[in-house]
């Protein structure tokens, strides 16, 4: 098995000219496409996960449309980015799989879910919400201060993505180092247009 921080950044493209790009753990069995957090690209998944994920499966990590090494439009709203996600499902010709969905990704694992119920077998929703209602607009100031700049320092992931208590501060420390350390094949930042 090929870590993570070792894979090929792939490309593939859709019918209108469109580039994904995605990495591919390439095991066997029922395929689990990850869909990352707001700003987060290919780099940005825990490589600790990824490789645990994939010891007795494939994983896959993509950058949306829009998003880092991927062409085109970042959509503005959940459907649009699931449709893109779809895109990419459709040209990879998955029609089983599983999907984990972080942050903003669990707003498009949901989306998805609504869409084409029967592409996927399971969901994980981590740090999920559902849509909201009248009044629930946009998130925390702190949540977007941190994660709605172009770049998000290592001390802003850790404070929105990890609690205020010691276990999970120094797990979230390791897991920085791990995001943050070197890569073989580095992604484009999600600042680059």
């Amino acid at each position: 098995m090929t870590p993570y921080i070792e894979l090929q950044n792939l490309t593939v493209t859709e019918k209108n000219g469109g580039i994904y790009a995605y990495r591919d753990t390439g095991g066997d069995g029922r395929p689990l496409l990850l869909l990352q957090h707001f700003r987060g690209n290919l780099d940005n998944w825990d490589p600790a996960l990824i490789d645990s994920l994939s010891a007795d499966r494939r994983v896959i990590t993509f950058n949306n449309e829009g998003v880092a090494s991927s062409t085109g439009v970042t959509p503005r709203t959940m459907s649009e980015m699931a449709r893109g996600a779809l895109t990419f499902i459709d040209v990879l010709g998955l029609d089983d799989i599983d999907i984990l969905g972080y942050s903003i990704g669990s707003f498009i694992a949901q989306e998805i879910l609504l869409m084409r119920p029967n592409l996927v077998h399971r969901a994980v929703l981590a740090s999920a919400a559902p849509q909201g209602a009248q009044g629930m607009f946009g998130w925390a100031a702190d949540v977007i201060g941190a994660v709605g700049a172009p770049d998000t320092s290592p001390q802003q992931y850790l404070d929105v993505f990890f609690a205020k208590t010691d276990p999970s501060r120094l797990a979230g420390q390791a897991a920085l180092g791990r995001i943050y350390g070197p890569h073989k094949n580095p992604d484009e930042p999600t600042h680059r247009r």
